[in-house]
């Protein structure tokens, strides 16, 4: 019965950290591009990247060294939730004033407080269950499946719900929805099992509290080859979440389709995409086991070639939007496939000594740098094609992106060895 309640209050708190999340991050493009700083949505999803290279390592450190980890969480979601809600109050004080500048610097302070959440979240739960004598290899992985449920639970309030007579999905609503949600799981957060503080041992070097050490696998050239390609491939990470619902969008100036499901209901169309990455999750051991490593990240890569292609070629109205619910299935398999196997690629591969600091070099590469750059160039692109005035330029932008994503497939394909095949070749 302990466990169980246990099992709750984790279930509950990984819902709670990724509705905070979705309340906004698959529509903000599209109300950005409502009160016209569609040109500046590139700095808003890039922000996420930058702030993901240094703050969580820095509250790691706080969560390791100085403050129990839940108690971390707590305050952290306190600013994340202050800032965004500031947000959205600014945005409905400035009426159709909005400013670039005093908006994205209160949404900058969020989600550097938001984004080491994540992994802090993590540390709660895996400290909690290794308490009570549970593994957490088994038993994490079903609790976290709620944080994509709650992520997508909250995509799709933002999608249907309607305030002050505007649905949330092109409002500031969504912003502070996002921050009320952030408050209810910094109070939430103090009824969780307490973490050690590991104040007794002596301090990591700043080399060892950002993982620097780690860097030495550069030395072997399958690893530098990986993580080059993690950076590559990360870029694809923010493209539809910045671009997507934007797009989707732009079809309302279109009369004829502008009352289709898949312009007024865009975020619940996408929320498809977390529900296929939610069962990808359940093929994964079926296709390590038939296809290895390399074949799997392979899958990933051309997926996303899919991804983006199936986004150009599609329309609102059928038979087109069934090639956008295809988008979003594929989804699935692009990002699970590249994400878990490469992490067990970088688990077998690393030291045990290094092996956590592996881990973060390779969320750094695809979530900090890869996620940065590829959204700065993504939004290079869409600016170079004035999409904002043009949307009829939109497939051009998304078989740039699938070509891209092609591109960085094949590379990796002749570049990469199959690590099955070459310690079968060693033996």
């Amino acid at each position: 019965m302990k466990n169980k309640s246990l099992i709750f209050k984790l279930i509950l708190m990984n819902f709670l950290e990724f509705a905070v999340w979705g309340a906004y991050l698959i529509s903000l493009g599209r109300y950005l591009g409502n009160i016209g700083l569609g040109p500046q949505i590139k700095w808003f999803y890039a922000m996420q990247g930058i702030v993901s290279i240094f703050m969580p390592a820095l509250m790691g450190i706080v969560a390791d060294r100085k403050i129990e980890a839940q108690k971390v969480l707590a305050l952290c979601h306190a600013f994340a939730g202050l800032f965004m809600a500031g947000a959205g109050v600014y945005c409905m004080m400035a009426g159709q004033a909005i400013s670039f500048a005093p908006l994205f610097l209160l949404y900058s302070f969020s989600v550097a407080f938001f984004m080491p959440t994540i992994a802090i979240s993590n540390s709660v739960a895996f400290n909690a269950l290794t308490k009570a004598e549970m593994d957490p290899v088994k038993s994490f992985p079903p609790i976290r499946v709620f944080g994509t449920v709650g992520f997508i639970c909250s995509m799709l309030l933002t999608n249907f719900l309607s305030v002050g007579g505007a649905r949330m999905q092109d409002s500031y609503t969504q912003l502070i929805s996002s921050g009320i949600i952030s408050f209810i799981l910094c109070g939430y957060a103090f009824t969780l099992p307490a973490c050690p503080v590991k104040k007794d041992e002596k301090p990591a070097s700043l080399a060892e509290a950002f993982g620097f050490k780690a860097f030495a696998l550069f030395k072997d050239q399958q690893f530098a080859i990986f993580f080059i390609f993690s950076m590559l491939l990360g870029a694809s990470l923010q493209i539809t979440n910045g671009y997507a619902n934007t797009f989707l969008d732009s079809f309302k100036a279109d009369p004829s389709l502008a009352s289709t499901f898949a312009v007024k209901n865009s975020t619940a169309l996408i929320a498809i995409s977390q529900v296929s990455e939610t069962l990808c999750i359940l093929l994964i051991p079926f296709f390590m086991k038939k296809f290895g490593i390399k074949k799997v990240m392979l899958i990933a890569m051309f997926a996303w070639v899919f991804r983006f292609g199936f986004f150009g070629l599609g329309t609102p109205d059928f038979p087109g939007v069934l090639l956008f619910i295809l988008s979003c299935i594929v989804y699935g398999v692009a990002f699970d496939f590249f994400n878990i196997s490469g992490a067990l690629y970088v688990d077998k591969k690393a030291a045990e000594s290094i092996r956590s600091s592996a881990q973060g070099i390779f969320m750094l590469m695809t979530n900090g740098l890869g996620a940065t750059i590829g959204t700065l160039a993504a939004g290079a692109v869409v600016d170079a094609f004035h999409v904002f005035d043009t949307p009829a330029n939109w497939p051009t932008v998304w078989y740039i992106f699938a070509g891209y994503a092609c591109v960085v497939g094949v590379l990796f394909m002749i570049l990469f060895k199959d690590p099955q095949k070459a310690q079968k070749a060693n033996a």
